[in-house]
Formats: structure tokens, C-alpha cells, sequence
């Protein structure tokens, strides 16, 4: 199973970024993906996810800025982040999980991480 995040980098507050994970090693369309992130002397925190049948949740601090969607073709689930704010910096992670859950919980293999910088 191999998760690997892009898409990170400095963007100005306001701004847009969008982040990918691209999945291989498992049979995608049977797994949710979720994006998490953590800032520095943090805990990580739940962002957003989407499970097999397309269905999403985000977290309340997200919530009408963040788009979570995934391409099955590509084996890759995009996070599109707008109106970003200084309080969004962090890494942010994918995860995955053979379950259909939106949930927090329960991902058993994780990416390695992209920086997004959110300057004011």
C-alpha cells in the first residue's frame, strides 16, 4: 500500500491550493481516503474524507472552504482548499481504510506528508 501527497507549498492567506493523493498497492475503489493535518506542537487533526460510494464530511473548521473528491480512474482523491487562513498551515497527510465510514477513525495506512505554508 503506497499513499503519496502533493500538491503542498507557500500560498498567501486567501489563497487556493489543491492537494492530491495518489493511491497504489490496493484495490482504491474499496477504500476511504481521508486527509488529516498537523501543525508544529499540535495534534494531528481530521480534515475531510470521502468513502467508496462518494459520500464526504469535513471538519467543522473546513467546512465551506475545503472540497474533498476522488477520481477512481486515477486511484487519487483531490483536497481543494480555498480562502485559506495562517491557521491552516500545517502537513497534511492521506489515509486510507477498508471501510465505508467517515469517520475519524480506523485508517490504517498513511502518506508521508506535503507542507502547505499560509502567509498573512
Amino acid at each position: 500500500v503506497h499513499l503519496v501527497e502533493s500538491g503542498g507549498g507557500l500560498v498567501q492567506a486567501g489563497g487556493s491550493v489543491r492537494l492530491s493523493c495518489a493511491a497504489s498497492g490496493f484495490s482504491f475503489d474499496d477504500y476511504s481516503i481521508g486527509w488529516f493535518r498537523q501543525a508544529p506542537g499540535k495534534e494531528r487533526e481530521f480534515v475531510a474524507s470521502v468513502n467508496w460510494s462518494f459520500g464526504y464530511t469535513y471538519s467543522d473548521s473546513v467546512k465551506g472552504r475545503f472540497t474533498i473528491s476522488r477520481d477512481n480512474a486515477k486511484s487519487t482523491v483531490y483536497l481543494q482548499m480555498s480562502n485559506l487562513k495562517s491557521e491552516d498551515s500545517a502537513v497534511y497527510y492521506c489515509a486510507s481504510k477498508r471501510s465505508n465510514g467517515l469517520g475519524p477513525t480506523g485508517y490504517e495506512f498513511w502518506g508521508q506528508g506535503t507542507q502547505v505554508t499560509v502567509s498573512s
